[in-house]
């Protein structure tokens, strides 16, 4: 299964997709990896990943510190992958020299999707303040717009998370989603 949370910062996206990477984890057997795209440059990067790891410490996640280049990354056998996230996963393959910009990015979520049991996807709210960006910030919002889009097309579950709720635009009617959901819910 793909599921797709998107929102704004502290929208309470990440809790609901450690929750659902969990519960998908535990139904299906497999191993739990958090996938970080976080490229902890300077020391509020750094800051914000020591809290992040402690965020989610005892929750089971093997943390795997990828920037770029996820198209070759290898996942074992059965396992429930959460990628956090698609911002910042596009601006390293943009702007970073090792990065291999728009195809990199969609070949490596390709990639994750072929491979991973489940995937759990956490992107960002773009465009909503009605800001006229150009030059780098507007190729990077660019990017990001068209990979969510494109994630949403294959994902069977998206939405966007507001106030910790999450207002689904797709999902599955089955009564098991339903009991996904609950599963997943952040305490």
């Amino acid at each position: 299964m793909v599921i797709l949370l998107l929102g704004g910062s502290a929208s309470g996206k990440s809790g609901w997709a450690e929750g659902f990477a969990a519960a998908l984890a535990r139904q299906n057997g497999g191993p739990l990896l958090y996938l970080a795209t976080m490229a902890a440059e300077d020391e509020e990067s750094r800051r914000r990943v020591l809290r992040h790891r402690e965020l989610r410490s005892g929750k089971g996640f093997t943390t795997v510190e990828r920037a770029t280049g996820l198209a070759g990354l290898e996942l074992p056998s059965g396992a429930a992958v959460l990628v956090e996230d698609l911002g910042n996963l596009c601006a390293n393959e943009l702007f970073a020299p090792e990065g291999g910009g728009e195809q990199a990015v969609l070949l490596g979520l390709e990639h994750l999707r072929r491979r991973a049991a489940h995937l759990v996807l956490v992107g960002n709210e773009v465009f909503s303040d009605g800001e006229n960006r150009s030059g780098g910030t507007a190729d990077h919002l660019r990017l990001l717009a068209r990979t969510q889009a494109a994630c949403a097309a294959w994902a069977e579950a998206a939405g966007t998370v507001i106030c910790g709720i999450p207002l689904w635009r797709k999902r599955p009617a089955e009564s098991w989603f339903e009991e996904l959901v609950k599963e997943a819910e952040p305490e």
